[in-house]
């Protein structure tokens, strides 16, 4: 089967983060098992009680070789392009093949899965690893499940295998990406009707921590040690986000919430930041909270693993970007690249698609990486 019809069976499952994976992880485990991987899954319950699912095959024997890492979840879709065509109905429309995870990445595991099926298992001197994950879009939970529980994973870090994230980036070779970092602070009122002195309006105590955010939010922005040239942007982008859920105008907000993300970048330590954000917070009376955490990818860009991907790719240039992926909980493995088929720009719109000619360029460009390291 070939990259396109890979893709059109795997848009058709609505994977949504906030729903089971487990469909979808049924068929490629049964696509794996039957293109010769031996299997390993693991399984849990997410926070709020949903199963879900990860995926790892190995196929030859031995270790290194090629390890592959992809997610199966998509992001929720709100509006969608066609009135006749939804999000999970792969549709092709001048070449370019729309669908929700058509490019976010579900385009790029058909492709790692296109060229596996190229080489039996007898052929290959070292063998391949392909990793399907879920909750890459909301927690890693998934990731972290596989670095923490799978005896591939621990295969292929020992054995030192080369380690391509699928994400889509336009089959340009990505050395670094930025890491996530987050907290959130609560303030606690009462509710009451406004006109009354009955209540306590849970937005004044934040008022006073918002300030403090701002400080540190322009300081992130002008200060260069929070600055790094590689990216662009080059800052960290301290993103301040409020919630009040009050239902009327006329109620006092008995709570206010204040969440604050940002994307570290290698090398800086940000513990300073949470440690200001945290002490402002206790000055204000607040909760806090620490969130989501993930630590930047990089890979040298002058190392010969690097050098040998962009001689596969077809590149001169190894480059960055600044959205992140699995490769946050994977930083066990030494080497580890961001190359898949797709334009990011495309991923989690209303109209997602893929280029059917990235389809066919992303299952070559994996059968030559293959074929160097495996075969």
């Amino acid at each position: 089967m070939d990259s396109f019809q890979y893709s059109h069976n795997l848009i058709s499952f609505e994977s949504t983060s906030t729903l089971s994976n487990v469909a979808i992880s049924d068929y490629i485990e049964n696509v794996l098992t039957k293109i010769g991987f031996k299997i390993e899954r693991l399984e849990y319950d997410d926070p709020n009680g949903i199963r879900k699912a990860c995926i790892i095959g190995k196929k030859g024997e031995g270790s290194g070789g090629l390890a592959y890492f992809g997610h199966t979840d998509v992001v929720p879709v709100n509006t969608w392009f066609s009135k006749t065509k939804g999000p999970y109905t792969p549709n092709v429309i001048d070449g370019k093949l729309y669908g929700r995870g058509s490019c976010d990445m579900k385009g790029s595991i058909a492709c790692i899965l296109a060229a596996a099926e190229q080489f039996p298992a007898e052929t290959l001197k070292n063998p391949i690893y392909i990793t399907c994950t879920s909750d890459e879009e909301i927690s890693l939970d998934g990731a972290k499940q596989v670095a923490q529980n799978s005896k591939f994973y621990r295969e292929m870090v020992e054995g030192k295998s080369n380690g391509i994230i699928g994400e889509p980036t336009m089959l340009e070779v990505v050395y670094s990406h930025k890491g996530t970092a987050g907290f959130q602070a609560i303030s606690h009122g009462k509710a009451a009707h406004s006109s009354t002195n009955e209540g306590v309006n849970a937005n004044l105590a934040m008022i006073p921590f918002l300030l403090e955010m701002k400080i540190l939010h322009d300081e992130t922005e002008s200060d260069p040690k929070w600055k790094n040239e590689e990216f662009d942007p080059p800052t960290m982008r301290w993103n301040i986000i409020m919630k009040d859920n009050c239902k009327a105008l006329n109620i006092t907000p008995p709570e206010s919430i204040c969440i604050v993300r940002f994307r570290p970048m290698p090398g800086q330590n940000v513990e300073p930041l949470i440690k200001r954000a945290r002490k402002a917070a206790k000055k204000c009376g607040l909760e806090f909270e620490t969130g989501l955490s993930g630590t930047p990818l990089y890979s040298d860009p002058q190392s010969d693993f690097i050098k040998d991907v962009l001689q596969k790719a077809g590149k001169t240039t190894p480059k960055t970007v600044s959205y992140g992926s699995d490769g946050m909980a994977f930083t066990a493995m030494e080497k580890l690249v961001v190359f898949g088929p797709g334009n990011i720009a495309m991923a989690h719109t209303d109209n997602e698609w893929i280029d059917l000619d990235q389809l066919k360029l992303g299952s070559k460009k994996y059968c030559e990486l293959i074929q160097h390291w495996c075969n």
